[in-house]
């Protein structure tokens, strides 16, 4: 049974996050707003809930999944961060946008694309913050675009009308932008604006 929670999206309720991530430690998938677009996002260690959420998009294998971080500190362990790409994520961060860097030895293998690279988002939200926070560690995360459709969606209603059940936990935190992140690649340390979204303006 899919478990719904209103949460405050400036100030979440420490106990609904609580109950958020305990379904993920349990291995399951949640539906969870970021400054952005609603996601879908499981523990990242949970190979099983990954599979899900590939199935529930239909999502091709080549397709990776992205890691929302704590902070810049806690991305370095995930992304090898150059001196230019920190004074990137420094200026831009937390905020709307999904960074590809070179993938450290940590990073998952499953998670890793033909050029060993990975993508690391810290959003500017309070309710993402407070669920990486809960975890300990990052979230796997993918922008909730049901099978096809263009878009992601915008509230958990849109969400239960495209999978029903099939969810572990709704996280409702109101309204977002409708608008999905800035794609950033900062390889071989310059920029490249990979998908223009929220934010891409700041990088002009």
């Amino acid at each position: 049974m899919t478990v719904r929670l209103n949460v405050n999206p400036r100030h979440p309720e420490p106990r609904k996050i609580a109950l958020a991530t305990k379904e993920l430690e349990d291995g399951g998938v949640a539906l969870y707003p970021t400054d952005t677009v609603y996601a879908l996002g499981c523990a990242l260690e949970s190979r099983r809930a990954i599979e899900r959420i590939y199935r529930l998009k239909q999502m091709e294998a080549h397709q990776p999944l992205a890691l929302i971080c704590a902070d810049v500190r806690e991305a370095s362990k995930y992304g090898v961060i150059s001196d230019f790409a920190y004074r990137q994520l420094r200026r831009l961060l937390p905020g709307p946008y999904t960074f590809i860097l070179p993938a450290t030895r940590e990073v998952p293998r499953v998670l890793l694309d033909k050029r060993r690279t990975v993508g690391i988002r810290v959003p500017d939200s309070p309710i993402c913050a407070a669920m990486v926070a809960a975890l300990g560690r990052p979230l796997l995360t993918s922008s909730a675009v049901p099978p096809g459709a263009d878009d992601a969606v915008i509230d958990v209603d849109e969400a239960k009308d495209a999978w029903g059940e099939e969810l572990d936990v709704l996280v409702d935190g109101g309204a977002v932008p409708g608008v999905a992140s800035t794609v950033v690649s900062l390889l071989d340390d310059r920029i490249e604006i990979l998908r223009a979204g929220l934010g891409a303006d700041a990088l002009e």
